[in-house]
């Protein structure tokens, strides 16, 4: 079929005439050729215009070459220790090799190789010693005197870190401060008269654009263009909660580097992508520039950051808790349990309080809170709106400092119940019976599948320890409770629930 096509093609050119439109400043010309003449037809044509609006952009070439100077590769030679390389990054390998006899070709190998699987060779030999490595990423120094901004997952674990600039000049550089919870870094090279960035003056918005400039896969700086995709990304993993997304190619090695709006001022600083392979899928995150800076003055001032503590666990408050406290709106952060030797407790804050705002900023959820509490001083004092019971209230705590070691954790003493009854069924499908260690509350036994209850997440192990912000011991206090609530004219209750030491509090929906 394919030949005959081609020549019933070749016979309609022979017989026929091939006509040529060329478009050239609006005008149609149209070439005519008959055996081996030709002569031009000239037609008038409308000219296509583009909007102004869509024209082509000039391009970011010349912002690039004001900012390129300031952005720096960061080489790193470290040191892995045997507990990171058995980890394998995340992954432990366990390899079973065979017993090979003497002289067998495959045994040479896996005794020359095979302790590179693991902490020790196949055979249980001794602890491998630190594996030394190199990586690279990127950085912007940020002052004429070198103060240069990079992630701390960078330099972490680093013995020597280089700093090369576009030029191709190196600086050996000295690790000022890191902070692991923002993963930031601040260096310091020599220099009095170096290029700088600043950081940009108002914050950005999604939709605007944004240039990413770095050292991608090592291939020295690298320009990525894009725009702010989202705000206020909560990435898994991270102590911190406020990435903005970026849609400008980030890939290994960006790390560190700046984004950069069209004023040439740092928006963010690229620290992680979302990626199913490795490489980039459009989807990557930037610590805000705003964070950024309080954090690099810290470090610049005294090597390390420090965060206002308040002691509580947090969790949000969704519609069904809300609803359970009487709480209008679906905003805040409810206290789950409250630590002993934290500030919070001495000032009067209990589980069970949802607290709406600090210093008369309002509270959207835990996270909002816990970044809240960690951006004020320590020892500082904050005043605390707190919805309990109802209505709303203020307490004035004085903070903490925050440590990573530092848990909110509460131990509430419960007396002990003498003798468990056998388990009976609540008015909600759960079957309950006392907490047969004296730990408090009540233990669920079974959940109708059909139940609220069981909709919600509770399961068979779960402990009920609070309806209401009311401890219940027995069916009768929980049934109590749940009939104050519906005498309060509320249709949902709110319950403090607890799984393998985790409390949390859930909105339970109560029948008509």
């Amino acid at each position: 079929m394919r030949s005959t096509i081609l020549k019933r093609t070749s016979r309609w050119l022979g017989a026929s005439a091939l006509a040529l439109l060329v478009g050239i400043g609006g005008v149609s010309t149209a070439f005519v050729m008959t055996g081996q003449t030709a002569t031009a037809q000239v037609q008038n044509a409308a000219q296509i215009v583009v909007p102004e609006a869509i024209q082509p952009q000039a391009g970011f070439a010349d912002l690039v070459e004001a900012v390129k100077p300031a952005v720096v590769s960061i080489l790193v030679e470290a040191e892995e220790s045997p507990r990171s390389m058995q980890r394998g990054g995340g992954r432990e390998f366990n390899f079973d090799f065979p017993d090979l006899p003497e002289g067998h070709p495959f045994r040479d190998f896996f005794d020359q190789f095979g302790d590179q699987f693991g902490e020790q060779g196949p055979r249980g030999g001794q602890e491998r010693a630190p594996r030394q490595f190199m990586a690279a990423g990127s950085g912007f120094v940020i002052s004429a005197d070198g103060y240069v901004v990079t992630n701390n997952h960078v330099v972490e674990n680093a013995t020597k870190v280089t700093v090369a600039f576009d030029d191709g000049t190196e600086q050996v550089a000295e690790i000022i401060g890191t902070d692991e919870r923002t993963d930031l870094a601040v260096l310091k090279i020599e220099g009095t008269d170096l290029p700088f960035v600043n950081f940009e003056t108002e914050s950005s918005r999604v939709g605007d654009w944004v240039v990413a400039v770095g050292n991608p896969f090592g291939l020295g700086g690298t320009v990525t263009v894009g725009v702010i995709s989202g705000s206020g990304r909560n990435i898994g993993g991270s102590n911190y909660g406020d990435f903005l997304q970026i849609d400008a190619a980030v890939n290994t090695g960006n790390s560190g580097g700046p984004a950069f709006n069209t004023k040439g001022e740092v928006v963010g600083v690229n620290t992680a992508i979302y990626s199913p392979n490795g490489g980039n899928v459009g989807i990557a995150f930037a610590i805000p520039a705003a964070t950024v800076k309080g954090i690099v003055q810290q470090l610049i001032e005294d090597g390390s950051v420090t965060r206002g503590y308040l002691g509580v666990g947090i969790q949000d408050v969704n519609r069904d808790i809300a609803d359970g406290a009487g709480l209008a709106e679906a905003k805040g952060a409810i206290v789950s349990n409250v630590a002993e030797d934290g500030p919070a407790g001495p000032a009067g804050v209990k589980s069970g309080d949802i607290i709406t705002a600090v210093d008369g900023d309002p509270i959207d959820d835990a996270l909002d809170l816990s970044r809240t509490i960690a951006g004020k001083s320590p020892d500082s004092t904050v005043e605390l709106t707190v919805w309990r019971d109802g209505a709303e209230t203020t307490l004035s705590v004085q903070l903490g400092t925050l440590s990573e070691q530092a848990a909110a954790q509460a131990d509430p003493a419960q007396p002990p119940v003498p003798q468990a009854p056998l388990p009976e069924e609540s008015s909600v499908g759960l079957t309950l019976v006392p907490n047969a260690d004296g730990s408090g509350g009540l233990l669920i036994q079974n959940v109708d599948p059909e139940s609220a209850a069981a909709e919600k997440g509770l399961a068979v192990g779960d402990a009920i320890l609070e309806v209401n912000n009311t401890p219940v011991n027995s069916l009768e206090e929980f049934e109590a409770a749940l009939d104050a609530v519906k005498a309060q004219g509320r249709n949902t209750a709110l319950v403090k629930a607890s799984r393998d030491g985790n409390e949390t509090f859930i909105g339970l929906p109560l029948s008509e």
